[in-house]
């Protein structure tokens, strides 16, 4: 099979059968082999209802269910299980992304060879306060931080090679960063596209400002575990050490002086009169955290299972 279109979505009934249209016309034009995986993550409109009469008028199509809203991540994570294409598009159900961008996702992916191709929406029709220009902040942060070169994480419209999806573990929301965890992972041949920004037809988007915020968030999340996700001794560990000898030769230096001025006669203080026996103290405390953070971090790495991730109510064509 050439190529599996996994979609995410959240209430877009009304986009739905449009999509599928356009992305059907796009398809047969180039004479390729597909699979349609609509994901609906809890939609509580009649989107479900729209994939399964599709499903039903087209075996190409096929649909999961969540039981709830679990986020796109968990989304995209479910329908990267099921597909079976040598390479994987991913798009928004919204009609922003245009599936006419697919065929050249595709000859990048097989043809130049690219392990992950991101779009780049270079013209939007967003709003340029509350989306563009935080918009550019959050991929500048993403730029320098993961050291992978795109202008536009956040895009949904991305091709992937069947073997990188395979390989990485798309958890929270760290939907925005797949190209950061493919390169974490070792697939380091990442291109981007300038593609066609839609505006939307239908409905309203479901992502704020707040997203941006969650982002950084989770920027420093991957920033730390692509560091020190697989040895937190190495940071917590080292840190709690050289916070503990600083604190123990203070609390030592504190004491070494009374004990001088003791023995030579002069008029000394009570150890615990001075501030910098509990600035010491404390140094050592948060040392000793610090460390067995560390410690119990490497423990948790060893004997950790799988969390639950989602649960699915119902599937349409996916035997």
């Amino acid at each position: 099979m050439n190529l599996s279109i996994v979609i995410p979505l959240l209430n877009e009934q009304e986009s739905l059968p449009e999509l599928h249209s356009w992305i059907v016309k796009v398809m047969n034009e180039n004479n390729f082999s597909y699979e349609v995986i609509f994901i609906d993550d809890g939609s509580t409109d009649d989107s479900w209802k729209t994939i399964e009469r599709i499903s039903t008028e087209d075996s190409n199509v096929k649909g999961i269910q969540f039981l709830r809203n679990y986020g796109k991540s968990q989304a995209l994570h479910a329908g990267f299980a099921k597909a079976k294409g040598d390479v994987i598009i991913t798009m928004d159900a919204d009609l922003q992304d245009s599936p006419d961008e697919i065929p050249e996702l595709y000859n990048m992916i097989l043809n130049q060879n690219f392990d992950l191709v991101s779009g780049w929406k270079k013209k939007r029709y967003d709003s340029v306060v509350t989306k563009n220009w935080p918009s550019k902040l959050f991929n500048w942060a993403a730029r320098k931080t993961s050291g992978v070169q795109l202008n536009d994480f956040n895009c949904g419209l991305k091709a992937y090679k069947n073997v990188v999806i395979k390989n990485i573990e798309v958890s929270g929301e760290m939907h925005r960063y797949i190209p950061v965890l493919a390169k974490n992972a070792g697939f380091g041949k990442i291109g981007e596209k300038p593609v066609k920004h839609q505006a939307r037809k239908y409905g309203e988007s479901k992502f704020g400002i707040n997203r941006f915020i969650n982002g950084f968030l989770d920027l420093i999340t991957i920033w730390f575990l692509s560091r020190y996700g697989k040895r937190p001794m190495h940071l917590f560990g080292a840190v709690g050490v050289l916070m503990f000898v600083i604190g123990f030769i203070s609390t030592t230096f504190i004491i070494v002086v009374k004990l001088i001025k003791l023995y030579s006669g002069f008029e000394t203080i009570l150890v615990t009169s001075n501030p910098l026996f509990y600035i010491a103290l404390t140094a050592m405390i948060i040392g000793t955290q610090l460390f067995l953070a560390g410690f119990l971090g490497e423990i948790i790495l060893r004997t950790k299972n799988n969390e639950e991730r989602y649960k699915i109510a119902t599937e349409v064509n996916m035997k």
